[in-house]
């Protein structure tokens, strides 16, 4: 028997995360949602749990027949063996009983019987884990609002003393609110469905704390995934904040030393400038001391960026076949928002990655389906440098020439290093320039220098000291000081 400080897992590893470790034994919750949000799902993940564990589970179904829950749990791959079914759902003969009900009245006749059952089977069972799908049928055998809740008070309290954690579902609308249950129980999770995904939320957990907000949750043939909200880490790890070289010395001088360990690095600019190649160059020099990077593209397929990469001496099929690089190409909207940080956090927690690239901002943008983009980074880059990787956000501006615009979503705060690139015009010739604008842990470089991307790599000239009004769109210098 669990002691009252311990948890019981609920048989989905994001949910017990939300829960801080599951549920608090010997309680009874309230799931709720509309028709097809997945409250049953969550209530044969709870029971395939206890079974796993040896325990001794009840499904009271007062909705659909036994036969039907079944074959709906064997669809997504549930196993309900080892699962005890008291199936108090309405058949084919009550209707056909009801001119029997001439000296009581059905309600009472109904809910002697259905007493009866639930305490007969619980003294046999003794289960330690009791699924009711729906409570609000025992509406139905109630003559009023006041002995439904004092039924159900007495019900609830009668499962728990016997050693249960209940979890039980309703149904509700705007003409049947479930106010009442929420008042009655120790825990509300919340179940909703959008266009965008689903959701699952707590309003409400006695014994315990919880993690607050909204949290994407996905319906799969082998059940339920839930996929928390990442959370930053409050103190982090411990690591060296040493310099990563990009492994072009020009580039190193502009940042005095290069990146440092565990910051986050915006490089901004036009399309077609060079930001993703920038990005790549630090792994390529990664692969080189034996870490490991990864790169999440929303906007370029994996064929076409190593073969580009390829082509100017960045050698990325060979990192990836030696495990020191990792491409994974994101549909913008396949994931939702928290789906995605999981899959990052995967990479950092169990592949060790060092580097994490998000290719480009913008396309991760689009993932967010409406979502406030600022918000979602901010936590994800925080969780990634408070573990001591590097991340690099590529950021793309509309602009191709003019004032200088560092990102157009309000995320440059977020960045411990900013690297621009630009375009400007020479002598009716389209060249292109970087400098650095912004680096939290050193000094740096306040020169720009000309960049160029040649089938040997990056190549990074002089600073450009005799040309102004690169930024602006504008350049102007001094044709006999240019050394061509």
């Amino acid at each position: 028997m669990l002691e009252r400080n311990e948890k019981l897992a609920s048989g989905i590893k994001g949910f017990d995360e939300i829960l801080m470790g599951g549920f608090v034994p010997y309680r009874s919750y309230l799931l709720r949602g509309m028709p097809g949000t997945g409250k049953t799902a969550i209530g044969m993940h709870f029971l395939s749990e206890g079974v796993k564990n040896n325990e001794k589970v009840l499904f009271i179904n007062m909705g659909e027949p036994t036969d039907q829950v079944i074959s709906n749990a064997q669809g997504m791959g549930f196993d309900t063996e080892g699962i005890d079914f008291l199936d108090l759902s309405p058949d084919e003969d009550f209707f056909a009983n009801m001119g029997a009900y001439n000296i009581f009245s059905p309600v009472e006749v109904e809910r002697e019987s259905t007493t009866s059952e639930i305490m007969e089977i619980m003294e046999i069972i003794k289960p330690t884990r009791v699924f009711l799908d729906p409570i609000t049928q025992f509406r139905y055998l109630s003559t009023d609002e006041f002995q439904f809740r004092k039924q159900v008070l007495s019900f609830l309290r009668f499962l728990t003393d016997k050693g249960a954690t209940v979890l039980f579902t309703s149904e509700f609308s705007d003409k049947d609110p479930d106010d009442d249950l929420q008042f009655m129980c120790d825990g509300i999770i919340n179940l909703k469905f959008f266009p965008e995904g689903r959701s699952i939320s707590i309003s409400k957990y006695r014994g315990s704390g919880f993690r607050f907000g909204a949290h994407s949750m996905r319906i799969t043939r082998k059940g339920v995934m839930i996929y928390p909200r990442l959370r930053p880490m409050i103190n982090g790890i411990e690591y060296d904040h040493e310099s990563i070289s990009s492994g072009v010395p020009e580039i190193d001088e502009l940042l005095h030393g290069g990146i440092e360990r565990g910051t986050a690095t915006i490089i901004s600019g036009p399309s077609g400038v060079g930001k993703t190649t920038v990005g790549i160059q630090f792994m390529k020099e990664a692969a080189g001391r034996g870490e490991r990077s990864v790169v999440y593209t929303f906007e370029e397929s994996e064929e076409s960026l190593i073969n580009r990469c390829e082509s100017i001496n960045i050698p990325v099929r060979s990192m990836i076949k030696t495990g020191m690089l990792s491409v994974v190409q994101v549909e913008p909207l396949r994931y939702s928002p928290e789906e995605f940080a999981q899959l990052v956090r995967k990479e950092v927690d169990e592949n060790q990655s060092k580097i994490v690239m998000i290719d480009s901002t913008s396309g991760y943008k689009l993932s967010l389906r409406g979502e406030d983009p600022v918000s979602h980074l901010h936590s994800l880059s925080k969780y990634m440098t408070r573990s001591g990787v590097t991340v690099i956000l590529i950021n793309e501006v509309e602009d191709v020439s003019g004032g200088l615009k560092i990102t157009e979503i309000g995320i440059s705060y977020l960045a411990d290093n900013i690297i621009f690139l630009r375009y400007f015009e020479r002598r009716g010739e389209l060249r292109k320039t970087i400098g650095v604008l912004k680096k939290r842990l050193s000094d740096f470089e306040k020169n720009l220098r000309e960049f160029r991307i040649t089938q040997y790599g990056i190549r990074v000239d002089q600073p450009l000291t005799s040309i102004k009004g690169v930024l602006s769109g504008t350049p102007e210098h001094s044709e006999n000081q240019i050394k061509e």
